[in-house]
């Protein structure tokens, strides 16, 4: 009944309703501390909000949102100015565009979500209950689903055995039709010639009338895995949300997509208009001048829709190959100018003979999987770092909009191309300065460690020049965030690079020429937002106050002065600011305070706008916040950690402790991050702490992102190295200083961090009393090439070099007790890089020492018949087995 009302409400919602749609079981704080409740099936955690954007006055921001437990994304417009906010989208707001049954469906897959959550939170208590010794009935749900299915195949044996009575019915009656037919025909009268009866409508037979089917068992648990698997639900089977939208330039209003169609709001009406129905996928680029027109693209066209008539009119003709027509471009990116004069065209043209797409990349590797009755083999793409590259050739065109009613123009030549082939080449998004006079974009070449920026003239014909050049001395992290643009003057062009080892923005004065960094200080800031309109001030996310929180800054142009708009400890990410630069929003928050969308402004108090999470998830983490610290290498470098500390705890205790590592470069993310409660470093680092009076540690090692090129660096042709060394240096400084026993220390990871708990276990064989490594890449010659190339060491494509760095020779070290765990089905990193170490390790006689803990249809974040409250029962074991429990 609960659920019913839930579903209606969610059908007819228009407007902003803060609360909690949790169906689940809340967690109450005098309630002892389980991993069931804990990893609860419906998780505690919200989705937050994303792509945040301001009107072009700054008084409206609008959002992706839904509240704790709603599907999809839906559209909300906040008004700064009277503090309300408008959701424009919802499941019921969309279905005169749907359709009843479209939504209905929606609706019953929903429900499906939520009585899969509660089944699924019983079934895990009820186990736990189990193992504790108490009476209960384990079977009591697989029970109820086969009654249930028994009942469904019942009716609709009684429904096929009474239409089976119904056409046999109606055979007699036509057969004895058709002999009265023959028999007028030959002449000879029937006896009797009886009335033409009317085809009654077939009668439901009655329950007695069609036998109860009849199987075994094990049939219909059969039948049951079938219907399961049928009924299991996919992404596309909830209420999707919005997919997009894009302000006005100047107006106070906004286009959106919503299932391949197009609506249209303006302020102040209560529900969006539908503008293209034409379920085409559709992406939206921009607003036109005057906003009276809209740039969008689908596969290859780019189209101005004009909003009077909703004419429809093609801004490009399909790209050719300059010297063979039958090799056609296909535009890979567009990017219109503000002014709508002028746009670039990214496009890309097939490699192979006769203008036939070339055969992909790399190769594809067999991952089987044990859901049937006999295993299968499921085919995942995959290029690895000794593979032949299949780069696209590339051409940038720069074109003119063709006026409204005129016809396309020549085509032009490009202004810039790249040949691809066997390379790696990357190139980020063109970006055009707000005049639309000037166009930017940055390059990478791998191979050559060549970095360049250019700098073009809105002209079909002049090539772009070369602005900025690196060669050599480019960090390994500063690739991937390369975004050249421009102030809103159209004076400076702006882009992030580590010149002086730190990620920031660095400004290029367009008429001296000359290079200049926009910011002082060692800490990271390559997120760029925004600038005032009188381009004297901008603003970044950066680190500059605290490792573990980035906040929003403004900053002087000039003389790189710094003020936070966010509160201190609060961790920002998804940031955007106003145009005229007086406010911003960012998703932020802390361990005590989960994140949530906050509108910011300059020495006043942050407003939050959204309620994503159960609130019992507050409660729960409010109360157990763990403890900061940092200490120096034998480098003399500062590393970053935070620890739980149990209650009761002394210095001079000798307890069992645990110490959690990642490690490796990972684009701007590590662990110690105050808004994050990862799984396995937070969570159950919390509970091992509460419930066993462990000492459980998170370290940042050298190796991690964010901490500037020294860090994400030391990884490069040294993989585990210094981060062994950092983690011995750790377990050094938890004896001296965190109470804890060193002969009774753990350690664990995953992924990278799976791959460094190996490393150290393996190259230290007698630091850490155990281990648990999950989903480590041990063989990196078999990982992704764009991030072994980039983070490992360089490459050859001739041959595996990257072997060099392999655990496998390393594995025979192992003395102590070592748990690997893995996905069967990861297509990230292979199931066969545990298999393999796994083999070395028994091959070298260490079958007392090694588990294997595995879920058949998990992939690397498991998620298949191994749950996150089993996977972690499975830890707390390992851990209470080999480090005992404290005093």
């Amino acid at each position: 009944m609960v659920l019913r009302a839930h579903v209606a409400a969610l059908l007819s919602a228009t407007v902003l309703a803060l609360g909690s749609a949790s169906t689940a079981p809340a967690f109450a704080a005098a309630e002892p501390l389980t991993l069931e409740r804990l990893f609860r099936a419906q998780p505690y955690r919200g989705e937050a909000a994303r792509d945040a954007a301001f009107s072009a006055s700054g008084r409206y921001v609008a959002y992706r949102w839904n509240p704790h437990g709603e599907p999809g994304l839906d559209l909300y417009v906040h008004d700064t100015r009277t503090g309300q906010t408008q959701r424009l989208t919802s499941p019921g707001a969309m279905t005169p565009f749907d359709g009843p049954d479209e939504q209905a469906r929606f609706a019953r897959k929903l429900q499906q979500r939520h009585q899969d959550w509660q089944d699924r939170q019983a079934q895990e208590e009820a186990q736990a209950a189990y193992l504790r010794g108490e009476p209960v009935d384990l079977t009591q749900w697989e029970r109820a689903a086969l009654d249930k299915l028994k009942a469904q195949a019942q009716a609709k044996h009684q429904r096929d055995e009474a239409q089976k009575a119904a056409d046999k019915a109606d055979a007699e009656q036509e057969k004895k039709a058709m002999a009265a037919l023959a028999a007028r025909r030959a002449g000879k009268a029937p006896a009797t010639t009886p009335a033409p009866a009317t085809p009654a409508a077939p009668t439901p037979a009655p329950a007695a009338s069609a036998p109860e089917l009849k199987k075994d068992d094990w049939e219909w648990r059969d039948e049951l895995k079938k219907q399961q698997q049928k009924n299991k639900l996919k992404p596309e089977d909830l209420y999707p949300g919005v997919a997009q939208f894009v302000w006005a330039q100047e107006a106070e209003e906004l286009v959106f997509q919503y299932r391949g169609a197009l609506f249209r709001w303006q302020a102040g009406q209560d529900k969006p208009q539908l503008l293209m129905g034409m379920n085409r996928g559709l992406r939206v680029l921009a607003y036109g001048p005057g906003d009276q027109s809209l740039f969008v693209q689908d596969e290859t066209r780019v189209l101005r829709l004009r909003f009077k008539g909703l004419s429809v009119q093609t801004l490009n003709r399909e790209l050719v190959h300059a010297d063979d027509v039958d090799k056609k471009y296909k535009i890979a990116q567009t990017t219109v100018s503000r002014d709508g004069r002028w746009m670039a065209l990214l496009a890309q043209a097939p490699l192979g003979e006769e203008g036939k797409p070339p055969p992909k990349a790399g190769r594809q590797v067999e991952i089987m999987g044990y859901d049937q009755r006999f295993a299968t083999a499921k085919k995942v793409d995959r290029e690895v770092s000794d593979d032949k590259r299949q780069v696209l050739p590339t051409a940038l065109y720069i074109r003119a909009v063709p006026a409204e009613g005129a016809a396309p123009a020549a085509q032009p030549e490009p202004v810039f191309t790249h040949k691809g082939g066997d390379v790696w080449f990357e190139m980020s998004p063109v970006v055009w300065s707000r005049d639309g006079q000037r166009y930017t974009f940055a390059t990478w070449e791998r191979e050559r460690e060549l970095l360049r920026v250019y700098l073009g003239n809105a002209d079909e014909k002049a090539k772009p020049e070369v602005v900025i050049e690196r060669r050599g001395d480019v960090g390994h992290e500063v690739v991937n965030v390369l975004r050249p643009h421009f102030t809103p003057d159209g004076q400076t062009l702006v882009t992030v690079l580590d010149d002086g080892g730190w990620r920031q923005p660095y400004a290029l004065d367009l008429k001296a020429r000359q290079l200049r960094a926009l910011l002082k200080g060692d800490f990271e800031a390559h997120q760029v937002l925004g600038y005032t309109r009188d381009s004297r001030h901008g603003f970044v996310l950066a680190n500059k106050d605290d490792w573990a929180a980035m906040n929003v800054y403004r900053f002087g142009v000039a003389d790189g002065t710094m003020q936070a708009l966010g509160a201190a400890g609060d961790y920002h990410r998804n940031a955007a600011v106003s145009e005229d630069g007086r406010q911003a929003v960012a998703v932020a928050g802390h361990w005590a305070a989960p994140p949530e969308l906050k509108r910011l402004t300059l020495g006043a108090p942050a407003k939050v706008l959204t309620q994503s999470h159960d609130p019992a998830w507050a409660g729960l983490m409010r109360t157990r916040v763990p403890e900061r610290f940092s200490f120096k290498n034998r480098h003399g470098d500062l590393l970053q950690a935070y620890v739980f500390k149990p209650k009761g705890w002394q210095a001079t205790d000798r307890r069992p402790a645990v110490a959690y590592v990642y490690g490796g470069p990972l684009n701007d993310r590590h662990s110690v991050e105050l808004d994050s409660y990862q799984p396995t470093a937070y969570q159950f680092s919390m509970y091992m702490a509460e419930r066993h009076g462990y000492v459980m540690v998170t370290l940042d090692t050298r190796g991690h992102s964010n901490y500037g090129r020294r860090f994400s660096d030391a990884n490069w042709e040294a993989p585990g190295v210094p981060q062994t060394e950092d983690l011995e240096d750790l377990h050094r400084y938890m004896v001296q200083n965190l109470g804890v026993d060193g002969a009774r220390v753990g350690l664990n990871g995953w992924s990278f961090g799976g791959f460094q708990t190996q490393h150290t276990l393996f190259t230290r064989p007698d630091l850490y009393a155990a281990g648990i490594a999950g989903a480590g890449p041990t063989e990196w010659e078999n990982y992704n090439s764009w991030y072994s190339g980039r983070t490992i060491g360089a490459v050859d494509r001739s041959k595996p070099t990257l072997r060099k760095y392999s655990l496998l020779p390393l594995a025979k070290n192992l003395k102590k007790p070592l748990l690997l765990v893995h996905g069967m089905m990861d297509p990230n990193v292979l199931y066969q890089d545990t298999v393999n170490v796994y083999r070395a390790l028994l091959e070298s006689g260490k079958e007392t020492l090694v588990d294997l803990f595995l879920d058949p249809e998990g992939e690397h974040g498991m998620g298949g018949a191994v749950k996150t409250a089993g996977w972690h029962r499975k830890y707390e074991a390992f851990w209470l087995q080999h480090l005992g429990r404290a005093p």
